[in-house]
């Protein structure tokens, strides 16, 4: 349905922040996990059509949709990371002037609107304007404005920022209902928001493709370098500049550790079945640390 072949971006003064990524996405959800940075942010622009990728291609329903991005753009839902409104509209007038921009006749686009508001919990806001909102609230009106046109395919870019966890269950719910018979792109630095939703994942770091799978194949690549281990609080330094820590736990006899290492890290160290984040950390870790040993390798050949 969409696919992205080899694409790439670079940005002035030569920074790659997309190098190479292919994927294809059809029904169902893809949760794109990376850390800040990682280049998401610039992908998911480039599959919704706001940058032109630098080299590559992207295709939608076979059709060439850089040289000819209205199809897509026709059919798609797209949340930003950085989401902007008008502050003195209401949230269904800003809501209608967005509907009337995308094409829907006035009668349909004030049903759509009444629905999408209460799908996102703002019935009981509609009279404020936007501008005395929570960003939390501002959130919901940027998933409100991505769903108004029923999209086939729909690009969330962080969605979950300044959501509150009960509202985050519910937008990831929500997304669940809709992956049933759309692509869905979820892009998040939040394990948790992929873990529970999403059963096709992609890891993104340093603008490239690490890995792509089931939340199972991804943890076990990690199986046997997960440990749990209880240190005093004065060792914590020492371990923390030694080992990748997915998270620890203070308590009356130590600070407890959860933390990747090829072998057992100390004595007394206990190996466990690694989770997704753990999974998660192991790729970008080894990424990290693969780049920092390519960089000294280049700067070992400049100095000869």
């Amino acid at each position: 349905m969409l696919e992205l072949i080899d694409v790439t971006q670079v940005y002035r003064g030569g920074r790659h922040a997309v190098g190479g990524v292919s994927l294809r996405l059809g029904p169902g959800m893809l949760g794109l996990l990376g850390p800040n940075g990682a280049g998401k942010s610039s992908l998911m622009r480039i599959v919704a059509t706001v940058t032109r990728p630098t080299g590559g291609g992207l295709r939608y329903r076979g059709a060439d949709a850089v040289a000819e991005p209205e199809p897509l753009r026709r059919e798609l839902g797209y949340l930003p990371q950085d989401f902007g409104v008008y502050p003195n509209l209401t949230a269904r007038e800003f809501l209608a002037y967005l509907a009337a921009a995308k094409g829907l006749s006035g009668r349909s686009a004030r049903a759509r609107i009444d629905e999408l508001l209460h799908l996102v919990n703002l019935t009981e806001a509609v009279r404020r304007p936007l501008g005395a909102y929570s960003g939390g609230m501002l959130r919901r009106v940027g998933i409100a404005q991505a769903l108004l046109a029923d999209p086939k395919v729909i690009v969330v870019d962080e969605p979950t920022a300044g959501l509150d966890p009960e509202e985050r269950v519910r937008f990831r719910n929500l997304l669940s209902e809709l992956a049933v018979d759309r692509a869905v792109l979820l892009s998040t630095h939040i394990v948790s928001d992929v873990e529970s939703v999403a059963a096709d994942i992609a890891v993104l770091a340093g603008g490239r493709l690490l890995r792509r799978g089931t939340p199972e194949e991804l943890c076990r690549e990690a199986a046997g370098r997960v440990w749990e281990l209880t240190v005093a609080s004065a060792q914590l330094p020492d371990v923390q500049g030694r080992f990748a820590i997915s998270r620890m736990v203070r308590g009356t006899d130590g600070v407890r550790l959860r933390l990747l290492a090829d072998h057992p890290p100390a004595p007394g160290a206990v190996a466990v079945a690694p989770d997704l984040e753990d999974a998660y950390l192991a790729l970008v870790h080894q990424s990290r640390s693969q780049s920092r040993s390519q960089s000294r390798s280049q700067g070992a050949e400049v100095a000869r």
